[in-house]
C-alpha cells in the first residue's frame, strides 16, 4: 500500500532532478496541469502540445525588426552613401558570375570571369567548350573542376530553354516561378537565385552571403546558429521590399571593411551604439 501511495503521488509531484522541458514523460505532471514548454507551446505529462498562441507576438516582433532595419539602412546610407547595384549584368551573366563567386574572394571571381569572357566569345562557345579547358580558364576562382561543369550545365539549359536571349525571359516571370526553375540546376542555391533576381531582374529578393549573415547575426537580427536557408527566409520576411538592395549592399560593405570575421573594428562602426555584439569585440 505504501508503494502504491508513493507511485500515485508521483503523478502530482515533479521530480527534484529532471529535464526542464515539460514535453518529457519524466516530468510526471497531471493532464490538467499544463506547463510552459521550451518549444514555444504548452504541454502536459503525456507529451501533447497545444499550438503556441504567438501569431500576434510574431507580427509585433516582425514590425519591430522592420523599424530597426529601416534605422540601420538610414545610418549606413549616411555612412557609405547611396547603394548601387554591384554590376550591370544580364541574368545569364549574373548566374555564371555568381557560380564563380562561390567559396572564393571577389578579386578571384572577377579575374575568372574576365578570363572566361576573353577566352570564349559567346555563351554558345562556353556550352561547347572542352570541360578541361574551361576549368583551366576559370582556375583562379577555385574549385574549377566543380564549377566548370555547373557553368556548362546552366548555360546549356538556358540556351535550350530560352534560346539565344539566355535568361532575359526571367525578368517577366514572378519570383516563385523563377526560383523553381533555377533551383532545378545542380549547385544553384538560394543565394545564387537571389543574386540573379535582385541584380539582373530587379526583383526584391535578398541574397544572404557570408558578410550579410555574419553582420545580421552580430546585430541580433537572426539567431547565431541560423542556417543559410533559414537566414534567407527570416531576413526576407523582415526587410521591406524597397530596402532589399541597400540592405544587402551596405551590409556587404560593412562586413568587408569594418565588421570583419576575425577582427571587427567596432570602434569605427556606425552601428556600434545599437549593436549588441559591440561589447564582445571592442577592446
Amino acid at each position: 500500500p505504501f508503494v502504491g501511495l508513493v507511485g500515485y503521488a508521483g503523478w502530482f509531484l515533479p521530480p527534484i532532478r529532471g529535464p526542464k522541458c515539460c514535453c518529457c514523460w519524466r516530468r510526471r505532471l497531471p493532464a490538467f496541469w499544463p506547463r510552459p514548454c521550451e518549444n514555444g507551446g504548452v504541454s502536459d505529462r503525456r507529451g501533447k502540445r497545444s499550438r503556441p498562441s504567438g501569431n500576434r507576438d510574431t507580427g509585433q516582433r516582425t514590425g519591430t525588426m522592420r523599424r530597426r532595419i529601416r534605422s540601420i539602412c538610414r545610418t549606413l546610407t549616411r555612412h557609405f552613401g547611396p547603394a548601387r547595384p554591384p554590376r550591370p549584368f544580364d541574368p545569364l551573366s549574373e548566374l555564371v558570375f555568381t557560380i564563380l563567386s562561390q567559396n572564393t574572394a571577389d578579386r578571384n571571381t572577377e579575374a575568372a570571369y574576365r578570363a572566361l569572357r576573353a577566352r570564349y566569345p559567346d555563351w554558345q562557345a562556353v556550352a561547347e567548350a572542352d570541360p578541361k579547358e574551361l576549368a583551366k580558364t576559370i582556375r583562379s576562382a577555385g574549385l574549377a573542376n566543380q564549377k566548370a561543369p555547373r557553368i556548362q550545365a546552366a548555360v546549356r539549359w538556358a540556351l535550350e530553354r530560352f534560346g539565344s536571349d539566355g535568361l532575359d525571359a526571367l525578368r517577366d516571370m514572378d519570383v516563385e516561378e523563377t526560383t523553381t526553375l533555377l533551383r532545378q540546376l545542380k549547385g544553384i542555391g538560394p543565394k545564387t537565385v537571389a543574386c540573379v533576381l535582385l541584380f539582373a531582374c530587379g526583383k526584391p529578393v535578398l541574397p544572404v552571403d557570408t558578410h550579410v549573415a555574419r553582420v545580421a547575426k552580430r546585430l541580433g537580427l537572426i539567431p547565431g546558429n541560423c542556417t543559410a536557408e533559414r537566414a534567407h527566409r527570416l531576413l526576407g520576411e523582415m526587410v521591406p521590399p524597397e530596402l532589399v538592395l541597400p540592405f544587402h549592399v551596405h551590409l556587404v560593405t560593412l562586413g568587408r571593411t569594418i565588421c570583419q570575421a576575425r577582427k571587427p573594428r567596432c570602434g569605427s562602426c556606425p552601428l556600434r551604439r545599437t549593436c549588441p555584439s559591440s561589447s564582445l569585440f571592442d577592446v
